[in-house]
């Protein structure tokens, strides 16, 4: 024997009703033996709860309720029913229907429900499905009947949520299925005191109807069908990668439901689980799922938790004060009013040292919790021992469930840690000496968000999903998207790690979609369905989203972006940038952002700040973390300048180095940006901030490469024309290097926290001596680099390369986050 129960979901549409006969007929075609339950069509129950409510009121609109239930009944008959046999159908529909008006009508005349009368009227939502169902298996020849489950589950008098009689009701389950070989069709949720009264089940009342029946019947199994294939790892709709767990023990499934998983109601279930019967979730719209078994013991895993729930909305109320420590019975005294007036606490935490009690309620019932509290704690609030009663709102539980995490260490720390790295602040904690259930207490804004950290923590502990958001798609940013794109596969094999782009925009347009955009044609994505460029807008969409692991890449030489660093940060949102201005701005902002990455624990990487992809920050950092010291750093930090003077020899007129340095792009629009050693400047200045120094950008001391005339040029064809008046100038530079075996070389030094920028003849022991093309070259002396100095070599500039390097911060920013 099998006992079938049927969800509002699958008793709710003519559709979902075909599914949950064929299920039945499928069953009875294999010779099973079965019997099944049913509740109301979905809505119906607070349908009819609304009705009774309005009825008190005298509110005759209940009338168009009962009328929309009537409807929506008669529509399946419509259906389902050949048209000639429609009229018998309808007319005991209707009778049940009138003895649902005249009981509506009798509360409008009195103008008062009680808890009798409503559990009377809900039964109505069951006895139509069920009645609806039995006459449509009943017209295509099954042989079945209808049981009203008044006539056999005995219960109290405790109107909403009744006692079951186990001993009668036993007695007289097997005593009516011992008279009959029908399919018995029966109605959840409801039963009838011993005078005859009905009465409802509670919460989960279908569940525990098939429960009871189970049970009395000693079923083989009991198959609780609804909407969803099985118990999930989380919830689906907030947890995109959830999954069904194939099986799951009775305390974990208890644990799992008590915060917020809605699938089945565990205590209910309590007559199965006392006979060791498995429960079987499934899927009424997807009959070949195996679904999830709920059982005494479950199948090993590979995974240490079962399962992540949450309530999404809770109050936290603190009790808390220095005459609370070490007095015994504060704790009693402080439930024992609470269940008196039958307040129910969801957690409870105290802290060791007794100064605090904090615990979780519905927030509907906070005010009536203060006041009760205020009151019973009068005394000692007014003697000083209680501060007061505190009471904090908007915010959610978590509960990580799982038999696994007896057998495991450092699953505390895990959580904690995925939270904190995604700046979700821990409110109050609870853990059970069973170890089976971790609950955390978080903000509720935070609640998606950390759902799918953690379930992604722990359920893909070796993947991770980066929400990335671009800003700039420039040379630098198209690079930055090919070379995501190109290494999709490769991130995933081999560092588990996905990169999910959220937002892209530019000077014009700008994108955001939170389920991410296709890399293949994100151009087209963005120019067809993007908005104007605002970066304020975008950046407010980015912190509204709240999505986990969020990093935004700033692939712009714009020098107003970096002043929303500071709130992405505040927002939890990390940073990667080439762009150079926030880091060679003012010391104290620059100081700022640091510590506020540091604070919240998000990451700001901007290794292409100097050297564009050279691992030039990071070798430096390293060395730092070592406890190396930094003696002097020399560097030639611009592609444009080393271009020049490596092809800068006598004979060789400076205007035409100059020149054809502009024709291959190597320089500005205007070579006097690149010339004047402002952008060296920021570089070491960068630079010498990384290693502890506090520079201010005026520290910057730069030797004027160019002649007064020069620099003062209108246009850039006049500045041309000056450098051709200038070349004695230059060439007198060159020759003078060339007469002492030297080359000329634009370096930036840092050297007894000084900074010097500027054209400097070397020799040929020099680091910089042998170059060519546009290479950067940095040297590094310290302590232990003294003798010989640390020299990182290579190209400086491009997009390719840069791109590469911003990649690099994206995929390092991955392993922060796993």
């Amino acid at each position: 024997m099998k006992v079938l129960k049927f969800g509002g979901t699958s008793c709710g549409t003519t559709e979902s009703i075909q599914a949950v006969l064929g299920i039945i007929k499928g069953k009875q075609a294999k010779g099973e033996k079965i019997a099944a339950v049913f509740s109301a069509m979905g809505g119906v129950t607070n349908q009819l709860l609304k009705a009774g409510d309005l009825a008190s009121t005298g509110d005759t609109t209940y009338f168009d309720i009962v009328k929309g239930i009537e409807d929506r009944h008669f529509t399946v008959v419509r259906a389902l029913i050949d048209v000639k046999a429609q009229s018998k159908v309808f007319a005991n529909i209707r009778t049940i229907i009138n003895e649902l008006e005249d009981l509506l009508k009798g509360v409008s005349l009195i103008r008062e429900i009680s808890a009798r009368t409503s559990d009377l009227i809900v039964s109505f939502g069951e006895r139509l499905s069920t009645t609806l169902i039995h006459e449509i298996l009943h017209a295509q020849g099954v042989d079945c009947q209808f049981l009203d489950a008044r006539k056999v589950i005995r219960t109290d008098a405790n109107f909403g949520m009744a006692a079951v009689n186990f001993e009668v009701t036993n007695r007289q389950i097997q005593e009516h299925f011992a008279k009959t070989k029908s399919l018995q069709l029966i109605t959840g949720f409801i039963g009838s005191t011993e005078k005859g009264e009905t009465t409802t089940l509670g919460r989960g009342g279908s569940d525990y109807t098939g429960s009871i029946f189970g049970a009395a019947l000693d079923a083989e199994e009991i198959e609780i069908w609804t909407d969803v294939d099985g118990m999930m790892t989380a919830d689906p709709r907030k947890v995109k990668n959830a999954f069904t767990i194939p099986t799951i023990t009775y305390a974990e499934a208890m644990e799992l439901t008590h915060f917020g998983a809605k699938v089945i109601y565990p205590p209910s279930l309590q007559p199965a689980f006392t006979k060791n019967i498995p429960i079987r979730v499934l899927n009424t719209f997807n009959t070949d799922f195996v679904g999830t078994v709920v059982n005494r013991t479950a199948e090993t895993s590979e995974y240490i938790i079962t399962g992540i729930s949450s309530i999404d909305n809770l109050a936290l109320v603190n009790l808390q004060g220095s005459g609370m420590i070490g007095v015994a019975g504060v704790s009693a005294k402080l439930f024992t009013v609470l269940a008196k007036h039958k307040i129910s606490v969801i957690l409870i935490s105290q802290a060791s040292s007794e100064h605090s009690i904090c615990f979780a309620i519905e927030p509907s019932a906070s005010a009536s919790v203060k006041a009760l509290l205020e009151e019973e704690f009068k005394a000692e609030i007014a003697d000083g021992d209680v501060e007061g009663i505190d009471i904090q709102e908007n915010l959610s539980v978590i509960a990580v469930v799982g038999e696994g995490m007896r057998h495991h260490t450092g699953v505390s720390g895990k959580l904690f840690s995925v939270l904190g790295k995604n700046g979700i602040n821990i409110v109050a904690t609870a853990q059970g000496s069973s170890e089976l259930n971790i609950s955390v207490v978080i903000e509720k804004k935070d609640i998606s968000k950390a759902l799918n950290v953690i379930h992604d923590s722990f359920f893909f502990s070796q993947a991770k999903t980066l929400n990335l958001f671009l800003v700039g798609t420039g040379l630098i940013g198209k690079a930055l998207l090919e070379q995501l794109q190109g290494q999709e596969n490769y991130l995933s094999k081999y560092k588990a790690l996905k990169i999910n782009l959220v937002g892209v925009m530019n000077s014009k347009k700008m994108l955001i979609d939170a389920q991410g955009i296709p890399m293949e044609n994100w151009e087209e994505e963005r120019d067809g369905k993007g908005k104007p460029a605002e970066i304020w807008a975008f950046v407010e969409e980015a912190k509204r989203l709240n999505l986990p692991n969020s990093v935004f890449a700033d692939c712009t030489a714009n020098k107003e972006i970096h002043n929303y660093y500071l709130g992405l940060f505040e927002a939890n949102i990390s940073v990667v940038t080439p762009n150079k201005v926030a880091n060679s701005g003012r010391y104290e902002d620059y100081a700022l952002l640091h510590r506020t990455a540091l604070k919240k624990g998000v990451k700001f990487l901007y290794e292409t700040n100097v050297g564009a992809g050279l691992p030039v920050i990071n070798t430096l950092q390293g060395l730092i973390s070592s406890g190396d010291r930094f003696e002097k750093i020399e560097g030639v930090l611009s592609g444009t300048l080393s271009y020049i003077f490596n092809n800068f020899k006598a004979g060789v007129k400076f205007a035409d180095i100059v020149r054809e340095a502009k024709v291959k792009g190597y320089t500005e629009p205007d070579p006097r940006e690149d010339l004047s050693g402002m952008d060296v400047a920021r570089k070491i200045l960068i630079l010498g901030r990384e290693i502890g120094l506090r520079l201010e950008p005026e520290d910057v001391e730069i030797l004027k490469l160019l002649p007064e005339n020069c620099e003062k040029a209108p246009t850039v064809e006049d500045f041309f024309k000056e450098l051709e008046v200038s070349n004695s100038y230059f060439e007198a530079m060159v020759n003078e290097a060339e007469a002492k075996g030297e080359v000329l070389r634009f370096i930036a030094t840092l050297e007894n926290n000084k900074i010097t920028i500027g054209v400097r003849s070397i020799g040929k022991t020099h680091p910089f001596y042998m170059m060519d093309g546009a290479d950067n070259v940095i040297s590094f002396t310290t302590k232990r680099y003294h003798d010989r100095p640390l020299v990182i070599k290579g190209p400086g500039a491009g997009a390719e390369v840069t791109a590469s390097g911003v990649f690099a911060d994206i995929v390092a920013m991955g392993s922060y986050l796993a």
